[in-house]
């Protein structure tokens, strides 16, 4: 027949306990160095007998070592634990005043919008009316203010394109210069080229009909006779005057 299962309760008889206690005692050592060896894991153990008499067993860090790390883990922990809680409630109150924050902004902005108005006293009406007053005096000289920097912004944009169009002109009076002067050059060649060679100072000048042209000054004069001209209303200097007189 097999064993069977050993009931997990206090042991009464004494020498049985302790004989038990010795068994147990070897075999959770032995469990334990089985442990530290096959998995590589730091184990330390302690047991206290019923006397009072230390047992314990640790692997080949120092049992100091070990208990150093699990305080300090078991402190890093709670202080985790400690900080989460922490963090939560905090982020809880911080919640609940950006809610807050949150339904006044609104409540106020429809309040701006004249929405919602009628659980306002006269006070708070007078109030809200002076803040839309501000409110909107501020709008306007920000308006007026963008509307000088824009015309300011244009007005040195007109000024750039009248300087530009002086350039412009300047330029294109200049070209017009060259291009006359260019064609009075070419009509110069050209009629000298085209004209007959100069005579020569061998050859003799002919002289000029002095009777025909005396003749033609006779015709001047005498239809200047002939036109009405009141001497004394004319506006023509007197050396004129005698030559049309005759």
């Amino acid at each position: 027949m097999g064993r069977g299962r050993v009931q997990l309760k206090r042991i009464e008889n004494k020498i049985n306990r302790q004989v038990t206690f010795s068994k147990r005692r070897s075999g959770l050592l032995k469990k334990a160095h089985e442990i530290s060896v096959l998995c590589d894991a730091e184990v330390a153990l302690i047991v206290f007998s019923t006397k009072g008499k230390l047992y314990e067993y640790s692997t080949d860090s120092s049992m100091e070592k070990i208990l150093e790390r699990y305080e300090h883990y078991s402190y890093a922990e709670k202080a985790l634990m400690s900080s989460d809680q922490d963090y939560q409630g905090n982020w809880c109150q911080e919640y609940g005043k950006l809610k807050a924050k949150v339904e006044a902004l609104s409540k106020s902005q429809r309040h701006l919008m004249g929405e919602q108005l009628e659980a306002l006293n006269l006070k708070e009406l007078q109030q809200l009316e002076h803040q839309l007053e501000i409110s909107l005096k501020h709008i306007r000289s920000r308006k007026n203010q963008v509307m000088f920097d824009a015309i300011a912004e244009l007005q040195k944009k007109e000024k750039a394109l009248q300087a530009a169009n002086k350039n412009l002109e300047k330029e294109l009076m200049e070209k017009q210069k060259i291009k006359a002067i260019t064609q009075q050059a070419l009509w110069e060649q050209a009629h000298t080229s085209s004209s007959s060679p100069a005579p020569s100072l061998a050859e003799p000048q002919p002289i000029p009909n002095i009777g025909c042209y005396q003749g033609r000054v006779a015709a001047v004069r005498e239809e200047a006779a002939r036109l009405p001209v009141r001497i004394s209303h004319s506006l023509l200097p007197p050396w004129m005057l005698r030559h049309l007189n005759g």
